[in-house]
């Protein structure tokens, strides 16, 4: 099969094969570190592979639709979202002292997932009929769009989907070429805001902001889990200690060992050498979508394409950053590596979309 023939048969599935083979080996590598992470439960990783299988399903099967019909459904997807986390606030599950979760019967899910997508969607849909970059007040109406499901996702109280969800919505804005007028402007009001933003926090999230500026004031308590990541991470010296070798995860000492600090896990037993093949498969992800958002025929596409892959650069960088100490531990998991279901059918999804704006484009001759 020659390169024209290549492309004709992925433009014929609406599948981006560069794309579609980076992510299934860094799925893999997931699977292969969890299991290890997990105590080497077999369980674990078969529900793990499932929900894998099932948001590969759901990537396939939004890259189907055409950016047109994407974009017809960013509004009505954001309203559903901020309704359903109104919702949530009146009647949602409380877990761990946070109330999160919509109870379905068969199943609970986590509203906030929504709007990781329909944030930047409704974004980009808002922007794309005019002209770039924005003027002052369409940033401000943009920046209300945001503000209002961030509030709400913080209300429940989740700080680290809510940053991420607010960088989703910037993320698009940026890619917009907003002016750096403005962004210096909101980084000032940011900065002035910071007090009262400290005083409505919740306890826990004052402590977790004190922790990362000083992890040994409490080591047994607060700042336990920070130091033993790096303990972790430090101990795994260039090339590791070997898979399933890893003492800090198997001997317990690390918490969160399959989730949020999974990658402490990986350093340990990858060392220097494993965490840089890590990122070149994550660089080289990133890469493709920016790939695809510039070669995007529409501006919506160009948008929403390059608003969500610096999402999952974000996704990246902040748990990259916390488990190694230099950002403040706010929860979010090492995409497509961690432990989790929704959050992995959501960044699926995502993937699926970026699939639709490059498989649907019309090859024009002169």
């Amino acid at each position: 099969m020659n390169l024209a023939e290549e492309q004709t048969f992925s433009q014929r599935l609406h599948i981006d094969f560069p794309l579609v083979a980076s992510l299934i080996v860094l799925c893999c590598i997931g699977l292969m570190v969890l299991y290890s992470a997990s105590g080497q439960e077999s369980a674990t990783i078969l529900r793990q592979a499932l929900r894998m299988g099932v948001a590969f399903l759901f990537m396939f099967f939004i890259a189907q639709f055409s950016p047109a019909q994407i974009e017809r459904w960013s509004l009505l997807l954001y309203l559903l979202g901020v309704l359903l986390l109104v919702v949530v606030l009146v009647v949602g599950e409380i877990g761990k002292g946070a109330q999160r979760w919509l109870d379905l019967g068969l199943f609970s899910f986590q509203p906030s997932e929504i709007m990781k997508l329909s944030v930047p969607m409704v974004i980009a849909w808002y922007l794309s009929d005019k002209s770039l970059p924005p003027s002052f007040g369409r940033v401000i109406i943009a920046c209300g769009m945001i503000l209002v499901p961030v509030l709400l996702i913080a209300k429940q109280p989740d700080l680290g989907t809510s940053l991420l969800v607010a960088s989703a919505g910037f993320s698009v804005l940026f890619i917009a070429g907003i002016r750096w007028r403005l962004l210096l402007s909101l980084f000032i009001l940011t900065t002035i805001s910071a007090p009262v933003i400290w005083y409505s926090m919740h306890d826990y999230q004052k402590q977790r902001v004190i922790t990362f500026l000083d992890p040994e004031q409490d080591p047994l308590g607060a700042g336990y889990h920070i130091i033993q990541s790096k303990i972790a991470i430090g101990s795994g010296g260039i090339y590791g200690k070997g898979w399933l070798n890893g003492t800090q995860s198997h001997l317990e000492f690390l918490p969160e060992r399959s989730t949020d600090f999974i990658f402490a896990v990986f350093c340990e037993e990858f060392g220097l050498m494993g965490v840089l093949l890590l990122l070149c498969i994550y660089m080289f992800i990133v890469v493709r979508g920016l790939y695809i958002a510039i070669n995007a025929q529409q501006t919506y596409g160009r948008l929403l394409a390059g608003g969500l892959v610096l999402t999952f650069f974000v996704y990246i960088f902040v748990n990259m950053g916390m488990v190694t100490g230099q950002l403040p531990v706010v929860g979010l998991p090492l995409p497509l590596i961690s432990l989790g279901g929704t959050s992995i059918v959501t960044l699926m999804v995502a993937f699926g979309i970026m699939m639709a704006i490059h498989t649907h484009r019309r090859f024009l001759s002169f």
